[in-house]
Order: structure tokens, then sequence, then C-alpha cells
């Protein structure tokens, strides 16, 4: 990560993706990445910034002898349009708006054209439609004026071809290419590239200009009308590591409805979002998989990718079997220490190179310094059978589950009976969970932990993965179940003896243990991801959900990272103060499954106040300031939005609300209904099981009112909790 005084800031930007291309742009639609502080604006595709500089301009012009409307006068010169930049104008943004997935919509007006009234009478529509490798935009200019409107419309169009890691780094930008211009059956194109990437605008009807790297129509828009401008960017790249997923639908979109209506809009947008960030990589292209973020994670991140569909399960099990065998196809099958690769680890993440930010960050393309991602790649598989993930769509992946069981065992054996990481290279990740900042973990008193580090949660999803490795080996026909069970309860006693402390509010786990086996122990978010795990008993789960609904954890927008009350508390602190909407769900998803439905509603509450902030699209994380010291949650400037497993909690949010716990191999479906809801009636219709249709209906009151479930399962309802 960047130091903050020079990581470029996004909360701002208006953002069109279709994975993995994005355009992350001004409000008015327009990008110029050498403005001050803009240094992230572009076109991206892949990690690389294809354009550096979109702009649309005007400036009026002498009525064109004969000219018609809408057409095109002869070529003009610069002397004629005002080549050196003088006298043109910019549209003046009144809208921004998303339009679906791969689509913004802006408006503007073109004040200095037209009638001399109050009202505008020129205005610009601007219609984006982003597509893998292709973006095509529409510029509709509009007139109610009562004379006809002379103009013309100029679009600098440049890029410097810088990696994303350049752009995160906050560096200057770098001189645009030269690029090569010509004139083409009445279409303007300009070209340029390096050999690894090719970038091609073109603009039927416009003038290039290679020199300033413009297009340029000169129009007459008659009272009344209007004209339609096009232009489209191309990029190509033959040797691109990650590619477009599969086009067909990867999941099923439910139909939500609810009595609170946030809640439909946050599922919609997220589902947006999603279908957005679907990608493949380019040696598996059929196996779609969700990018992290948009843009600093926007590839294949193991983690992020394995939590986004886990929660999506409920929607299919399509985007769960893609995720599992893109990771497995590059499952660690050697010690290398410069990767952190290991006989059966799951990835970290993958870049087109070796991604360095210039200050003593330095991965290799293919990274595996995470902790985490081999047990919740287990956890998934494991989760996707009991949605109804095919038994031959699961025996390839059981050689990848073996490796990864034997990968838990020796780095249970190394880490003192506890998964443990430390980066020994000295230039990748310091912090190897979720949590990956440099100062993520923390004692009580602010002090940092030092290294090797073995972190609570990763512990729970260690314990998870081996009992959910043993039920797939026993329903599989393969030996050493009840040895992955003894290693699971013997890893519940060890977590039990060495993580718990207690301060003045009663027990609770410490985040970690450091590298002299002492746990650190900050209040911190990292005990919720327990919760589901299985690896606490009634009386812990009972002090965990009491911890996580105090105010010092639950008052912001959504769970805090770490406690208000903790010496290392920042409410814009990364990890250490800050609401991750995913972190909140997953604490939701295990408060609502054991039976603590008060404090579930009381997180839910809050990631639905922040929701319309931020339009329905839920960022990366937002600032952990208390509800009643601010009307709305404070921006992380920095923070990726999209973001993955941000989108994903809109999902886990509305099917810990159904308590909907499938079991297709027994052919079962539990219900535990959770009484009264925090978002009212509740009806999700269109969800997937064993790829078939179900639907669910809860009442005002909090009951079940109907379920339509696939013939052949077994729906038993369970007693209710109540929110």
């Amino acid at each position: 990560m960047t130091s903050p005084q020079r990581q470029p800031l996004l909360h701002d930007l208006a953002v069109t993706l279709a994975a993995p291309t994005v355009v992350l742009s001004e409000p008015d639609g327009n990008l110029d990445a050498s403005g001050i502080g803009a240094g992230v604006q572009g076109l991206f595709h892949a990690d690389v910034r294809a354009v550096s500089l979109l702009r649309v301009t005007l400036r009026p012009v002498g009525a064109p002898s004969g000219g018609h409307a809408g057409k095109a006068p002869p070529a003009v010169g610069e002397g004629v349009v005002g080549g050196d930049g003088k006298g043109w104008m910019p549209v003046v943004a009144v809208m921004t708006a998303a339009d679906g997935p791969g689509r913004s919509r802006f408006v503007g007006l073109a004040q200095a054209l037209g009638d001399s009234v109050p009202d505008p009478t020129v205005r610009v529509d601007r219609r984006r439609i982003l597509n893998p490798g292709l973006l095509t935009e529409q510029l509709t200019v509009r007139s109610t004026a009562t004379t006809p409107v002379h103009l013309a419309v100029r679009v600098e169009v440049a890029g410097d071809l810088v990696t994303l890691e350049h752009a995160k780094a906050g560096l200057a930008p770098r001189s645009p290419l030269q690029p090569a211009g010509e004139l083409s059956s009445g279409t303007g194109e300009l070209r340029w590239g390096d050999g690894t990437v090719a970038v091609a605008v073109s603009a039927p009807g416009a003038t290039p200009n290679a020199e300033h790297s413009t297009l340029t129509w000169t129009l007459t828009v008659e009272p009344g009308e209007n004209v339609d401008l096009h232009l489209a960017v191309e990029i190509t790249e033959p040797d691109a590591v990650v590619t477009a997923a599969d086009p067909r639908p990867t999941w099923q979109r439910p139909e939500v409805t609810a009595d609170d209506r946030r809640l439909p809009a946050l599922v919609a947008q997220s589902l947006d979002d999603l279908q957005s960030l679907r990608m493949a990589m380019a040696a598996s292209p059929g196996d779609t998989f969700l990018a992290a973020g948009v843009p600093w994670f926007f590839t294949l991140f193991g983690r992020d990718s394995l939590w986004a569909a886990r929660m999506l399960l409920p929607l299919g099990t399509d985007l769960a079997l893609g995720t599992l065998r893109t990771l497995a196809a590059q499952q660690g099958t050697r010690t290398d220490p410069a990767a952190e690769e290991e006989p059966g680890k799951i990835l970290h993440e993958v870049r087109r190179g070796v991604f360095d930010d210039g200050m003593g960050l330095r991965l290799p393309p293919v990274y595996y310094g995470t902790v985490d991602a081999t047990p919740l790649w287990i956890c998934l598989l494991h989760d996707a059978w009991r949605w109804g993930l095919p038994p031959a769509d699961i025996e390839p992946l059981l050689p990848a589950l073996q490796a990864a069981l034997g990968w838990i065992e020796t780095a249970a054996q190394a880490g003192d009976g506890f998964l443990s990481y430390i980066d020994r290279s000295g230039t990748g990740l310091a912090n190897q969970g979720w949590k990956d900042s440099g100062d993520a973990a923390r004692f009580a008193d602010g002090r940092l932990a030092d290294a090797p580090l073995a972190l609570a949660e990763v512990q729970g999803y260690a314990y998870e993965a081996a009992l959910a490795g043993a039920a797939l080996l026993d329903a599989f026909g393969l030996p050493d179940g009840e040895r992955w069970r003894t290693f699971a309860a013997s890893l519940a006693d060890r977590f039990r003896a060495r993580f718990w402390v207690s301060d003045q509010q009663g027990p609770y786990p410490a985040m970690a243990l450091d590298g002299s086996g002492r746990p650190v122990d900050a209040v911190a978010s990292n005990m919720g991801h327990l919760l589901a795990t299985g690896i606490l008993n009634a009386d812990e789960t009972a002090a965990i959900a009491a911890r996580l609904a105090a105010p010092d954890m639950s008052d912001a927008y959504g769970l805090r990272t770490m406690s208000s009350q903790s010496g290392g508390f920042g409410p814009l602190r990364y990890h250490c103060g800050t609401v991750w909407p995913h972190d909140t769900a997953i604490a939701v998803t295990g408060l609502a499954r054991s039976g603590h439905p008060k404090a579930a509603a009381r997180l839910v509450e809050g990631i639905l106040a922040a929701a319309p902030t931020f339009d329905y699209r839920l960022p990366e994380l937002w600032g952990g300031d208390a509800r009643a010291d601010t009307p709305a949650p404070v921006p992380y400037p920095a923070a990726c939005r999209p973001q993955a497993w941000s989108a994903a909690s809109a999902i886990a949010l509305m099917t810990a609300m159904t308590g909907l716990e499938p079991d297709v191999p027994t052919g079962r479906l539990h219900l535990r209904p959770t009484g009264q809801l925090p978002v009212g009636a509740l009806t999700v219709a269109g969800l997937t099981v064993a790829g078939e249709r179900l639907d669910v209906t809860v009442g005002p009151d909090g009951r079940i009112e109907s379920v339509s479930a696939p013939a052949g399962l077994i729906v038993e309802e369970h007693a209710a909790s109540r929110f």
C-alpha cells in the first residue's frame, strides 16, 4: 500500500466497468490523468492504462455555407477550430448516473451556446457503453434554441500505457504516446501502442489531428433537433493474462421485495456490479471468477474471489465452480520462497507482470502470500456441494482438496499447532490475512504486533476446512476423514487455551498470537469470522455476540474493524477502525446462524443506512465514525468501488435474513427463521438450489409464510430466533 500522501483518491470518480476493462472519470465523463490529484483517471485494460486523456469540449463556429444539421462539413484545419486550445469550452456537468452493467450516462450544458436566456437551450448527453476491450460513446447535442446552433465538438484523446501500480503510487503520468492519425472512409482514426498493447480510436465524421491528438466534428443543430456523434476506443492485448468471462449468465438473478426498499435497491445495484466484475484467465476462459475490485485489485485474488463466490451460492454454483477450478489450476506444487509458493497452497493474486509499487512492495506475477485462501478454498468446495454442485464437478477437484488439506497440516506443524505467516522475502506482504496492511495487527494499547502471526479467524477457517474436508473425503470414498476430525478437535482445544483473553467487559478471543505466542489483544472484528466456523461453544459464541453488539464495535455504519476504545483505533485507518461491508456480512451470517439476531439486526441496519450515500454501490470500506456523529458514512477516499465481496455482501445479508441452509447431499433444506426482520416482510424469488428455482417469503411478523423448493428436497423448519 502506498503512503496516504501519495495514493490517488477514488471516492468521487465515475466508474464504468466490464472486466477486464474499466473507465475512471470525472463526474462529467471526462478523464485526464495529468490533472492535480487525478493520477488514477483513465481507461484501464488488464492493469494497463490504455487512455490517459479523454476530454470533450465545444466552441461556436460560423455558419457553414450550405451546411445541414448533423452533417459534417469539409475537413477543417486547426486554425479554424482553435487547435491551440483557445476558445474551447467545457460541458458543464449536471447529471451522472450508472445505467446498468457497463453503462453510464452523463448530461451537461453548453452554457455559451444557444439563446441568451436564463434557461439552458443546448445540452450534451453522453452515453457510455463499455464492453471488454471496447469503449463506445454516443454524444448527443440537443438544442431547444430558436435559431440554428453552429459548433465544433472536439475530443482530445491520448494514452500513456503505464501500469496500474504506477498510477496507484500517485506517480505523474508519462507523456502520451504519439498517435498515428488517418481519415478513412469518412471516419477519423487515431492509433498508438507499444508492441504489447494496441489502442485504436475511431470517430465517424470527425477530422483527426495526430499532432494534437484530437478528433473534431463541426455541425449545425437546428431548433428542436438532436445530432448524434459516435466514438469508439478498442484495446487489444494478445498476451493478456486475464480476459473477459463467458458472456452467458453465471448466476440467476432473483427478484427481491421488502418493506424496507433499501434492500432491493442494494441487491439490484450489487448484482449489476458483480456482473461487470466477472473475469476469466486467458488460459481457461470458460471458468468465471470475480475480480476483487476496481481499480487496485482488478484481477484474480484468491481470498476475495473465494469469499465473493461463497456469498453468491444462493444464486447458483457456476461461479463457485469456476473460481475453484481457476485456483486449483494454479495451486502450489513446489517450494518457492520468492513467490511464497508451497505445495497445496492457494494463491493470493495474479498480475500481468511483477507488481512493484516503488516503495518496497515487489510481488511476482503469481504470488502466494496469503494464509487463509487455502482453507477458504476447501470451505467453498464444501458449501457448493451442500448447495447442489454435482458430484461429477467435484470429483476432478478432489486431488486439489487433498493437497490443500496437506498444506494445512504442514502449516500447522510449522506454526506450533496454528496456521501462521511471516514475510521472509522482505518484499512481500507483511500481513497475510484479509487485514493485510502493515499496521493491521495491534495490541489493545496500540502497539504493533511482530510476526510470525497466527490470526484468530484463520484458525476458525482451518477448523471449518478440516471438518468440511472430512465430510467430502467420506462422501467420495477417500481415506483420512476421521484424522481430519481429530485435527479439528485438537485445533479447537488449542485455540480455546491460547487465544482467549479478558478485559473489563469480559472474555473475548484475541485477534492473533504474535511471534512470541502472546495474544494480540485489541478488540477487533476478526472474532466475528469465528461465529459460523463451528470452533466456538455456545458460551463463547454469546460472549462474541455481546462484544460485536456493543457500541464501540457497532454504533458506526456497520461493524468496525477495531473497537473505538482500542489504542490503535482511527475511523479512517484502513484496517483499524473503518467499516468493511464484507466483514460485517460475515459477522451477520454467524450471528444469525448462532441465534443472536438482535446483534445481527443492528449491523444490518448500519449497512442499509450507508448504502444510499454510495448510490447502493458499496465500496470496499468507509469510515468508522459513529452514526450519531455524522449524518452519513465518511468515504474512505482510496477505496475500491465496486469491490466484489462488498457487492456480494448484499446477497449474504439477504440470505442470512431468510435463514436458508441447504444440504442437498442429504436431500434437506433447513430453514432457521430469524423472527421479525430489520427490513420487514421479505420475499426472495428465483434463488437456486441444486440447479433449480427456490422461492421464500417471510411475513411481516418474521415467520416463514411460504417456501417453493425443488422436488426431492425435504424442507425442515427450525425454531425461530427473534430479531
